[in-house]
């Protein structure tokens, strides 16, 4: 983990209330990472913190950070493992949810993962049959409108996208398989892209250019929509993060591409810890 203080960081230019990414500067601009590391999230240093690991080790980290140090250790990794995502993880009723590339969905209660300190190793999250590894991980409120999204590439027809709702995917015990998220078409052996989040989810391209999710919800173990374009990036609606009250339901291509009249997001206030730092990784 390194230390960085907000204050060093760019903010944002705002279009209708939407964030503009061009606006932003590249992390290595801020930090410096040494040869083979790379950023994998941004995270306050006053909240309890889920951790996700490529071979499938989850663990909850308690905020019991050093004071002074600039960079410090929060997880021992396994020979040939490595950090795939970190999330805010306060509540135990959180929801965590993991995504592997062969499509297998495993999502349980927070409360199953007690938080450790700074030195453990975490805990079996999600079992992974041989070959496969973790793409995907995201913790979500208990209740919330949270989405998954699945891509898949190799099909004739091109990339095959679905969008479901988190709920229905049955919750499972830690440290088992899960179910399947995604049924592969032909031509297509695993997932490219997954997320789960707050909805309505967004897609974009590498350079930031929105595009289409489908307009329905699809089974939560059928395949995909046919898409014409490439998918390369997913996350939350903006407007979602900010006005929880929006209804849950795809986000179709009118609604990627339409940027008219949108409401103007509410700035959220800062903490004082907030203020003064967090931490990348």
């Amino acid at each position: 983990m390194l230390r960085v203080s907000v204050m060093e960081l760019p903010q944002l230019e705002e279009v209708q209330g939407s964030p503009q990414p061009a606006s932003g500067v590249k992390a290595t601009e801020v930090i410096s990472l040494a040869r083979g590391e790379k950023l994998v999230g941004l995270a306050p240093l006053d909240s309890v913190l889920a951790l996700a690991t490529e071979q499938g080790v989850v663990k909850r980290v308690n905020p019991d950070y050093p004071a002074s140090a600039q960079d410090f250790e929060i997880i021992k990794l396994k020979p040939k493992d490595a950090l795939l995502a970190v999330a805010v993880s306060d509540s135990a009723s959180d929801q965590l949810t993991f995504i592997s590339q062969q499509a297998k969905l495993l999502t349980f209660s927070a409360d199953k993962v007690r938080p450790q300190g700074r030195t453990g190793g975490g805990m079996a999250g999600i079992k992974l049959a041989e070959g496969d590894r973790l793409l995907a991980f995201g913790v979500t409120a208990a209740g919330s409108q949270a989405q998954v999204v699945t891509v898949a590439e190799g099909s004739a027809e091109g990339p095959s996208v679905k969008v479901t709702p988190l709920s229905d995917f049955p919750s499972k015990g830690r440290a088992t398989a899960g179910v399947r998220a995604h049924r592969f078409l032909k031509g297509e052996e695993e997932l490219a892209l997954a997320w789960v989040g707050l909805g309505p989810a967004k897609a974009v391209s590498a350079a930031g250019v929105a595009r289409s999710l489908p307009t329905e919800f699809g089974p939560r173990d059928g395949s995909g929509v046919p898409v014409a374009q490439k998918i390369e990036a997913l996350g939350p609606n903006y407007q979602a993060l900010t006005s929880p009250a929006l209804p849950q339901s795809p986000v179709g291509e009118s609604e990627v591409e339409d940027s008219s009249d949108p409401q103007p997001a509410q700035e959220l206030p800062l903490s004082d810890s907030d203020q003064a730092t967090e931490a990348l990784f």
